[in-house]
């Protein structure tokens, strides 16, 4: 995908700031709800909602700073852009998560050792009441979720929210009913497994993205195509890293028979578009050579 695509791309995802207040005052306002009623009534599970909408009233926050900052115009100190805030936002948010729910899987636990006296009544009212706030902010960022990483962070934790709120007044019925009180525990613990999962698909990305790791291509068909071109000999020393989930930079070495410098452009804008087309390659680097490189393998080591 070319530059200016992401750029067209980054527009489509048009993050409206009324939208993100929306969502933003619904989870501080969910979070002192449960934290209230998860005290009152002795419910871990509603505490451990409670935290993670207040971790969700952050990253949002967070998500929509990274998103503009993210816009910035190239400068002479950024040459690649702004682009990595938001994966750096979507690492924070995601790494926040699996720390808060490992935290919450150890209180479980003890809770199942301890087991406390619940107010299942008024753990069902909160949970509804959550449950109604999450979903309204989950419709509120579902579009813009949809390809970009930074956004579906945010998107995921209010998605875990109302899987929660789903749990919590699952568990605050089951109470109610027959007083089983490891239920809190239970219910705590599944939430909490459910949103590491989920987190941490977005923690390797984020992290493959930051550490500048290849990104995932078709190389073996990619040489061949490269090397069928009747000027190139061979193409090696290839690297590609992503600055997002969507602009990836290419640069390689193409060996070529000894020839004029503007033979080699032609054969560059042949590779260029190739790569651009093909594999959405948004820029281009390439070092010609004759014989120059006594390694040639692909993947330089």
């Amino acid at each position: 995908m070319t530059e200016n695509q992401n750029l067209q791309n980054r527009d489509q995802v048009n993050l409206s700031p009324v939208k993100y207040l929306g969502v933003t005052v619904l989870n501080g306002l969910i979070t002192v709800v449960e934290v209230v009623g998860g005290i009152m009534s002795g419910s871990l599970a509603l505490l451990s909602d409670a935290a993670h909408n207040l971790g969700d009233t952050v990253s949002i926050l967070l998500s929509y700073v990274a998103w503009k900052i993210a816009g910035k115009e190239k400068d002479v100190r950024r040459t690649y852009g702004y682009k990595r805030a938001e994966i750096i936002a979507a690492f924070v948010n995601a790494s926040a998560l699996v720390a808060i729910s490992l935290f919450l899987v150890l209180e479980a636990l003890r809770r199942f050792r301890n087991p406390e006296t619940i107010d299942s009544g008024l753990m069902i009212g909160v949970a509804l009441f959550g449950l109604l706030a999450n979903f309204v902010s989950m419709r509120l960022l579902k579009k813009e979720s949809h390809g970009n990483m930074n956004v579906r962070s945010s998107y995921l934790h209010l998605l875990g929210d109302t899987v929660s709120s789903i749990g919590v007044l699952g568990g605050g019925i089951a109470i109610h009913i027959w007083g089983v009180f490891w239920i809190d525990p239970l219910v705590t613990v599944l939430i909490s497994v459910y949103i590491m999962r989920q987190s941490w698909a977005i923690v390797k990305n984020s992290v493959g993205i930051l550490m500048q790791s290849a990104a995932d291509l078709d190389y073996g068909a990619m040489q061949r195509e490269i090397e069928a071109i009747p000027e190139v000999r061979d193409i090696h020393h290839v690297h590609t890293w992503m600055a997002n989930e969507e602009t990836v930079y290419f640069e390689a070495h193409i060996d070529v028979e000894d020839c004029l410098l503007s033979k080699t452009c032609v054969v560059a804008d042949k590779i260029e578009g190739f790569l651009k087309e093909r594999y959405g390659i948004a820029h281009v680097t390439l070092q010609f050579e004759t014989g120059r490189c006594s390694e040639k393998s692909f993947f330089k080591q």
